[in-house]
């Protein structure tokens, strides 16, 4: 194995879908995929909170696995399909983000983004998933106005309404 220095000043050229979108960039090489996306790329839904993985405040999907890009190296994303907040409601409130909104699961707002990604992610992969399921994959994303439960009730009716539409 060879080791391999890039110095921190370094630019990177970072090639990627996001949002359906090619896309083809430069960034330094310390950069993470959250400030690529807010400052380079102008995709502000990704919420930066923690800053350190402990939040979920900006989840996203990177080649369909739920990741925090504050932990997550731009570079790292090049050659990847990526799916953010923004390109997940191109068409319009999701039905997701309408059983959040239903369910009064849309407090503060600064969560709500890495929620609904981490939701959208989870019911790709078990739209059948229990309330306990539920909980223990949404318990990486935390929120301040402590509205878990509706959260999870936001999560169950848009499963019950994917599962009618199938």
């Amino acid at each position: 194995m060879t080791d391999i220095f890039v110095h921190p000043t370094s630019e990177v050229a970072v090639a990627l879908e996001v949002n359906g979108n090619h896309v083809h960039t430069t960034v330094p090489a310390h950069r993470t995929l959250l400030d690529m996306l807010r400052d380079d790329l102008g995709l502000p839904g990704t919420k930066r909170c923690c800053a350190e993985g402990e939040c979920g405040a900006c989840s996203v999907l990177l080649d369909g696995e739920l990741v925090n890009s504050c932990l997550v190296l731009g570079a790292e994303a090049d050659g990847g399909v990526l799916l953010t907040i923004e390109g997940l409601s191109m068409d319009g409130v999701t039905d997701l983000q309408a059983e959040f909104l239903a369910a009064g699961a849309v407090q503060c707002g600064v969560c709500i983004p890495g929620q609904v990604m981490a939701a959208e992610q989870l019911l790709r992969t078990n739209p059948d998933a229990s309330r306990d399921e539920i909980r223990d994959v949404m318990s990486g994303n935390l929120c301040r106005c402590a509205s878990y439960q509706r959260i999870v009730e936001a999560i169950q009716a848009a499963a019950v309404g994917r599962r009618s539409d199938a």
